[in-house]
């Protein structure tokens, strides 16, 4: 094993694929997680439970989507493939059927501007891709066209998407997009909510952009 290729980030993306059920945004194999490495990627294999994955079990794919190895990848490898080849400035992908986000999904719907967590995914809404065949080409043209300017969609009739520079923040903005979907959903028991207005959301995401901790930046 020590001399499998990329051994550390094989053992970073079981780490997150095993995380997605105590977070409560998985159940079972049906969702997948991807990292860039090197010329390509590496992503978990498909119908294999996480519980039981090993280093060599994690599929090394290159931006073509050729693999190398026994075991098949994700059956959605392709989308995840293709945003990472298209979107250099995201190194990993989270897909799941998160109940809440799913639900929304399933009637189409993506999350407006109605809390200003929103923009948390890196733009004014979270929108929701047309739904396509799971594993097509189609269906990874619609998540690509619905991440234009943003780290996460909904899929028609199918769950989520979540991106990020890094695993951790790939899994965090799951953990986001979902309990704003519940949220979301839980406000239409009352009606639809009143979005907030493109200035604001554009005054938010300004915000986003210089939040948290920056190790580099001057002190003031």
């Amino acid at each position: 094993m020590a001399g499998l290729r990329h051994l550390k980030l094989r053992k970073a993306v079981i780490a997150a694929a095993r995380q997605l059920e105590p977070l409560g945004i998985n159940r079972g194999t049906s969702g997948n997680v991807s990292v860039r490495a090197g010329e390509g990627l590496l992503i978990t294999p498909t119908g294999i439970p996480y519980d039981a994955l090993t280093p060599a079990q994690i599929v090394w794919m290159d931006s073509d989507g050729r693999y190398d190895g026994d075991w098949l990848p994700s059956s959605e490898w392709r989308f995840h493939c293709d945003i990472l080849r298209s979107r250099p400035d995201l190194h990993a992908v989270v897909h799941t059927h998160a109940v809440h986000a799913t639900a929304l999904a399933c009637h189409g719907r993506g999350i407006p501007a109605f809390h200003y967590m929103v923009a948390a995914a890196g733009g004014p809404d979270i929108r929701c891709a047309p739904y396509a065949t799971f594993g097509t080409a189609e269906l990874s043209a619609n998540a690509l066209h619905a991440l234009e300017g943003r780290r996460a969609c909904l899929l028609a009739h199918h769950g989520l998407i979540a991106c990020g520079h890094t695993l951790e923040a790939a899994l965090a903005l799951a953990v986001e997009v979902e309990t704003l979907a519940a949220t979301y959903l839980k406000t239409l028991e009352i009606g639809e909510p009143e979005a907030l207005d493109a200035t604001e959301m554009q005054r938010i995401l300004g915000k986003f952009a210089t939040y948290g901790q920056n190790p580099g930046r001057e002190r003031r």
